[in-house]
């Protein structure tokens, strides 16, 4: 009996495990349980954590007690855990998330420990084994498993002074490096939004003439720019620029603490992270954390449309370059945008030089053209001569997922689905308005905004319904507030479709399509964002 009771146990072990991948990849992407983010995404998602299958299972066993043999109780569990994890593996093909899990020496350590979690109270069954009590142990194993979520917590937070411990010397390791490399200069970048786009556009003018390396992708935490300086930094880097993210005060500082950069650009501020951060003044001043760190023969780019930035009280004495396209008192601005399906072509006016010079990019909306701006102020300043900048910006690809326009059959995709906010959701809306034919919008909304989270996804269906022919939203609770903006604006329902998984979206974008059809993907993804 009791080889039967460990043979049993091997169907339930194979679904653990691949509920165990899906834990950890919430945890990863809810950076680690940082600022205590995944315990929050697991009382925000209770249905994906507490299944309902695994609570008739236990209740299944703790009825048992009193009718079944344990015979019949054991055939049923490695029946019901066989078609059961059959089921899971479907639904799991369905989900779409931001980014996948990452196999990383962290998570084999997470791996690692959780198996010993799992096997310690098995092997005291094993070694304590009595037929009497196998009721109590299979309650007790169907307990883990129903609460996985909570046992890869405990598994972190068992993991924490090993990861603190390596942290601290991969740091030292890539701190020695950057002291090592006299010559090298660091470009800090923050903001609300922006950041990834700033940093590609920046690293492709500056390679013109210089040997630039950027932060690979999302990489923008201290995790991130470790490895990033450890693996890919050399002897030949010029310019290393820092993209740097945050979701409350003195991360941006701590950054700077640890990189030491000479230049630094902020893009936009605006309502993202607003959760996190508590106020709009708490985003502020984090973001600024950059402007501030900055030495006194250091540069910083900031954006003259932007309030937040205008009206900040800066300590720092550093050269300040300001950029913009509304206000005509900045030191680099772009005037006559023409934006079209193509690409973006803009005049750039120096500040005491009264001639225009033509710029043209592959980008599209007037966001990028910000980013461009913010890259050629840097660039300039840098040495770089008008006419290499020009280069630099027409060789500029877009980034993905943000404002990329790519194809699917005979449907023309605009896709922004990486990371969406008030003002990057309203710019691509108007990308979308000046493309020709038929235009469609998919989103799931917006996250993370707080207080103001309502309001803005309400105010943004208001602008989905000017903007567009048809509207494709993912999950109809969490988009309650854009279809409520959108019928506010008269807009046909007729034309409004509410579906529960973003995969749905695809076919239903190709019934709806006419002979020329753009569709903007428009997307703050949430962890997983299908809604059942």
């Amino acid at each position: 009996m009791k080889l039967k009771f460990i043979i049993s146990l091997l169907i339930p072990a194979i679904y653990t495990y691949f509920k165990t991948k899906k834990t950890f990849h919430m945890l990863q992407q809810n950076w680690y349980n940082e600022g205590n983010r995944y315990l929050k995404w697991i009382f925000k998602n209770k249905k994906q954590v507490f299944v309902s299958l695994d609570i008739l299972f236990l209740c299944f066993i703790i009825f048992n007690f009193i009718h079944l043999d344990s015979i019949w109780l054991m055939i049923f569990f490695i029946i019901f855990y066989m078609v059961f994890t059959l089921l899971y593996l479907k639904e799991r093909k369905t989900e779409q998330s931001k980014l996948e899990l990452k196999i990383t020496a962290r998570v084999k350590r997470l791996f690692t420990t959780q198996i010993i979690l799992y096997l310690l109270p098995i092997l005291w069954m094993y070694f304590n084994f009595r037929e009497d009590d196998l009721n109590q142990y299979y309650l007790i194993i169907g307990a883990m498993i129903y609460l996985c979520y909570f046992v890869t917590f405990i598994t972190s937070l068992i993991n924490t002074p090993i990861e603190k411990l390596l942290s601290y010397r991969f740091k030292r390791k890539a701190q020695k490096k950057l002291k090592s490399m006299s010559n090298l200069k660091v470009i800090g970048i923050t903001g609300s939004y922006g950041k990834t786009s700033s940093k590609n556009i920046l690293s492709d003018v500056l390679n013109v003439k210089y040997n630039a390396l950027p932060t690979p992708k999302n990489f923008n935490t201290p995790v991130g720019l470790t490895i990033t300086i450890n693996n890919y930094l050399d002897k030949f880097t010029d310019y290393f620029i820092a993209e740097m993210g945050a979701f409350k005060r003195g991360e941006v500082q701590y950054l700077c603490d640890f990189v030491h950069p000479t230049y630094g650009i902020l893009t936009k501020i605006g309502t993202a992270h607003l959760e996190s951060f508590g106020s709009q003044e708490n985003i502020q001043k984090g973001k600024f954390e950059l402007i501030e760190s900055l030495p006194s023969d250091g540069i910083g780019i900031l954006n003259g449309d932007d309030e937040l930035q205008r009206n900040y009280h800066l300590k720092n004495n550093c050269k300040i370059v300001w950029i913009g396209i509304e206000n005509a008192d900045v030191d680099v601005r772009a005037t006559n945008i023409k934006l079209s399906y193509t690409g973006t072509t803009f005049d750039c006016i120096f500040k005491g030089d009264k001639k225009k010079y033509k710029f043209e990019t592959k980008l599209l909306g007037q966001a990028n053209v910000y980013n461009i701006l913010a890259a050629i102020a840097l660039g300039k300043e840098l040495g770089i001569s008008i006419e290499q900048l020009q280069v630099g910006v027409k060789k500029v690809n877009p980034v993905e997922h943000r404002l990329e326009l790519k194809k699917s059959g005979n449907i023309n995709i605009i896709d922004d689905a990486y990371n969406s906010n008030p003002v990057g959701a309203k710019m691509a809306l108007e990308v979308l308005k000046m493309m020709p034919g038929k235009r469609i919008v998919v989103t799931p909304g917006m996250i993370e905004l707080g207080a103001k989270q309502q309001e803005l996804n309400y105010e943004f269906g208001r602008q989905i319904a000017d903007h567009v022919d048809e509207v494709i939203l993912v999950g109809k609770k969490q988009t309650k507030d854009i279809y409520d903006g959108i019928i506010s604006k008269k807009f046909d329902k007729k034309h409004i479709y509410v579906i529960n998984d973003v995969k749905e979206a695809f076919p239903m974008m190709r019934s709806l399509a006419d002979k020329e059809t753009y569709v903007l993907l428009e997307n703050d993804l949430p962890d997983i964002f299908n809604e059942k």
